[in-house]
């Protein structure tokens, strides 16, 4: 991950005098002289610096954001984009939408939320745009080896971990367990980062978790490698359910084999993870990231392998109105723009 943040120890140790004082000016100029060059271009303007928000570390957006943070800065000489570990999806959308950040991986059903006003959030924010699609991220519900459960209708009165608090799982949670005829005041519920999530389950302090994350995930990995937990698959009549309350979520399987003690496939449900920026996102920027998600996929595979399931042929897919540089991308690259566009902000359903 890039930063922005640097520190200098002047060489020499202790010393003492005048000739120590004057090592420490020198160092410090040197350093002022660094910072300085790494904010300037060729004694120019100044390098302006962006920002994506991610999610925690235990999950996939932060490392495909770094590596997307490194590839912008890379292409261009005026910017410097960081990657931020963030809460995810809830609290990526009120930072975009107070200008703290500058592009965030959100999931749809909190982007339909966000841009409409509706759920978590008060306000409408007609000014979102979706800038490209990346990789679906699917339901993982996971249990202690121990437990005696075999479906999530089970899970009545367990301690589950949701999610951490400000994250597109806790909000996934909530209508995953409404179409088991479940709330949060049938569960003992737990706020906790994926990475808490899979240590919690290992030491038995938490019977269950949700999470929504693309596979394979490292926190899963981790909860089923050391901890013995296991996969709980979603049955038909309750997927049919989730799948009809709320659209944009779509039948998925996760394979047999991915994690360890899972050797069958596990009925699940997916959403498809999107990159979101305000309508005033400079035309540039946008087109930089499409074109490193279509020709660097490489770069961003080495780091990831969930970087495999980005498909930007869902671009016509968009839950919410598209960014213009992006649909005069998709029009460069020979793909379709004519999908129907989403109701404008505050008259669509919640």
């Amino acid at each position: 991950m890039l930063s922005s943040n640097a520190s200098y120890t002047a060489p020499g140790g202790r010393s003492t005098g005048s000739p120590g004082r004057t090592l420490r000016t020198i160092a410090s100029l040197t350093a002022l002289v660094a910072g300085l060059a790494a904010c300037g271009e060729g004694g120019g303007g100044s390098r302006q610096f962006l920002s994506i928000g991610t999610g925690g570390t235990g999950g996939a957006y932060y490392p495909i954001g770094g590596v997307l943070a490194s590839r912008l800065s890379a292409r261009d000489s005026t910017r410097q984009y960081t990657a931020e570990v963030t809460g995810g999806s809830v609290e990526n959308a009120n930072r975009l939408r107070g200008n703290q950040i500058d592009l965030a991986f959100i999931l749809p059903l909190t982007l339909i939320e966000a841009y409409e006003g509706s759920g978590d959030f008060a306000t409408p924010a007609p000014n979102l745009r979706a800038v490209a699609p990346t990789y679906p991220n699917i339901t993982h519900v996971v249990v202690r080896g121990a437990s005696p459960a075999q479906s999530i209708s089970e899970l009545r009165g367990a301690r589950i971990s949701v999610g951490a608090p400000g994250s597109g799982t806790e909000q996934l949670a909530r209508q995953l367990l409404e179409v088991y005829g479940m709330t949060y005041d049938d569960i003992d519920v737990r706020y906790l980062s994926f990475t808490e999530s899979a240590s919690a389950l290992a030491d038995g302090s938490i019977d269950a978790a949700i999470i929504s994350v693309g596979y394979p995930a490292a926190a899963v990995l981790e909860a089923t490698t050391t901890g013995s937990a296991r996969l709980l698959g979603i049955e038909d009549e309750y997927l049919q359910a989730l799948v009809a309350a709320y659209p944009y979520y779509s039948p998925f399987t996760i394979p047999g084999g991915v994690y360890r003690g899972t050797d069958e496939p596990v009925q699940s449900a997916g959403l498809v993870n999107w990159i979101v920026a305000r309508d005033d996102l400079d035309d540039a920027v946008a087109t930089s990231l499409l074109d490193i998600l279509a020709d660097e996929r490489e770069a961003l595979e080495r780091v990831h392998p969930i970087a495999t399931q980005i498909d930007l042929s869902l671009l016509p897919t968009a839950p919410i109105p598209l960014h213009d540089a992006t649909l005069r991308w998709m029009e460069s690259r020979g793909i379709a723009t004519g999908a129907a566009s989403p109701p404008p902000a505050g008259e669509a359903g919640g």
